[in-house]
């Protein structure tokens, strides 16, 4: 079926429940339905038809989630777009997906102005209040027109929803083409997981997760939507504000990423909040240092369900249970209905509690790469999604992430895990972030770097810090460089750009 087909239900069932909290104004899913069929009719109007690719280049908006929804109504894909990129980047996804139709925040219209002198879009249109420069705004279009009531023939296995752009490692951007029946597998899946901490109409799931990445997506609209939740929806992560919002509208679910719940660990007046209306709070796009598990478990009174997941499999895989065993520093178990393998370079099994790629089979994974069928007979071998990660299994089943297989440095012969390294780093009081990678050293040909950013108010003794890496790693895992930074490079997500400091230590070489 249609993933929009998750919303015609609820709305069928849920007509009056609040579908969506913004700004403090409340949208339910009666209206919501009615904006999203205003929409797609709007669209057919203008020719946009099955197929058409859509760019989503907004921020957490009411109107993201109207657009997302009444493209996939026509049967549309949609391509996530996030509005930071610079020109190269928006014209390299542009280009590679023929984008013809293009949703874009008043903020972006001038750098979309100057991309449209050397590509050409069918329509583009505005989130704005009012139209400028003959661009038509969504608003006006849902006021305009009429409710579209049929719903596009889709073939669920083969008919793309949305293009999901990914980085990896490389820096260049590959499109993974996600399927309706991705990602409607995805959030049942999800909600087989979390089983019956999960209520159908009483959630309430606070959603300050970028809604153009993946994981924000999946958890933050499509999950609350087929669950009849309500959607509180933050447009950017301001901690004061998210913390008077929790006060006030008391959320149930939080799929957070790493530097959210830092932040929350880290200020200093968070002991006048009280966070323990939340049931189930899970972290994603990057691992989540043990420390701060600990702290906002402390906060919440529930475990940080760490989880793990990518672009190419829309995006989760393995999670820890909300309502079995939760181990902290593991990515918890696979998903229902999702197979996985940890193979040697030559592609055979491995035994338990050996380190090994993760390979990962089901049907949230991905049909391929768009228009790369060299980068997806890489990826995809016989069915089996083969993920670039390191990992472990335990005698439970448990999985843990032990690195990306690039990232991995060799030190005389002997195998580093950068990920280890910086568990330990993070144990130290005066440490808030920390990165380790392999930088090119003439002698070693790879030496370990770490980059560390200190707690407000603490200054570092890189010595001392060195000490305590000597007592809690074996001496060639210890770091042969320190360099004390201001910040770290991130994505908008808050997920760490090694590569960014390989490049630097690179051109430094």
């Amino acid at each position: 079926m249609s993933l929009y087909t998750f919303l015609d239900h609820t709305a069928e069932k849920y007509p009056e429940n609040t579908a969506i909290i913004y700004e403090n104004e409340k949208l339910t899913y009666h209206d919501l339905k009615d904006k999203v069929d205003r929409l797609a009719g709007a669209w057919k109007e203008l020719g946009a038809a099955k197929g058409d690719r859509l760019g989503l280049m907004v921020g957490n908006h009411p109107i993201y989630v109207v657009s997302y929804y009444a493209a996939l109504k026509l049967g549309m894909i949609v391509v996530q777009i996030n509005p930071h990129y610079t020109s190269r980047e928006l014209l390299e996804i542009f280009n590679d997906s023929e984008t013809a139709y293009l949703v874009a925040e008043p903020d972006g219209l001038e750098k979309i102005a100057k991309i449209s002198e050397i590509y050409s879009f069918k329509q583009i249109f505005s989130t704005g209040d009012s139209q400028t420069n003959d661009i038509p705004t969504i608003s006006e279009l849902i006021e305009k027109a009429v409710p579209l009531q049929e719903t596009c023939s889709i073939s669920a296995k083969k008919d793309i929803a949305v293009i999901q752009y990914t980085g990896g490692t490389t820096g260049k951007k590959k499109g993974a083409m996600l399927t309706h029946f991705n990602l409607s597998a995805n959030v049942l899946q999800s909600k087989v997981l979390y089983g019956s901490t999960m209520v159908y109409g009483q959630e309430i799931i606070l959603t300050a997760t970028p809604l153009y990445h993946v994981y924000g997506m999946t958890s933050g609209i499509n999950l609350p939507i087929y669950l009849g939740a309500a959607i509180l929806l933050v447009n950017r992560f301001e901690l004061e504000k998210v913390l008077r919002l929790i006060q006030t509208y008391r959320p149930t679910f939080f799929p957070g990423v790493p530097k959210m719940y830092n932040a929350f660990a880290n200020y200093p007046e968070i002991d006048q909040y009280d966070l323990t209306c939340f049931k189930v709070c899970t972290s994603g796009s990057a691992p989540l240092p043990i420390e701060i598990m600990k702290k906002l478990k402390d906060l919440t009174g529930v475990p940080i369900g760490e989880g793990y997941g990518l672009s190419e499999t829309s995006p989760t895989t393995h999670r820890n249970p909300p309502d079995g065993v939760s181990k902290i520093g593991s990515i918890g178990i696979p998903l229902p209905a999702t197979d996985c393998r940890i193979v040697d370079e030559n592609g055979v099994d491995v035994p338990e509690k050996t380190i090994g790629e993760l390979l990962i089979k089901g049907p949230q994974v991905m049909l391929g790469y768009w228009n790369k069928p060299e980068e997806t007979a890489q990826a995809l071998k016989d069915g089996w999604l083969y993920t670039g990660d390191l990992a472990t299994m335990d005698d439970e089943g448990y999985f843990y992430i032990v690195g990306r297989k690039k990232e991995m440095v060799i030190v005389g012969g002997f195998n580093v895990y950068p990920q280890e390294v910086e568990g330990v780093l993070y144990e130290h009081p005066a440490v808030l972030e920390a990165a380790v990678v392999g930088i090119p050293d003439k002698v070693a040909g790879e030496i370990v770097k770490a980059y560390i950013v200190p707690k407000a108010g603490r200054e570092i003794d890189i010595q001392e810090l060195k000490e305590h890496c000597y007592q809690n790693l074996t001496r060639y895992k210890v770091p042969k460089q320190f360099e004390i930074r201001e910040s770290l490079p991130r994505n908008t997500v808050g997920k760490l750009l090694k590569r960014i400091l390989v490049e630097e230590e690179t051109k430094k070489a």
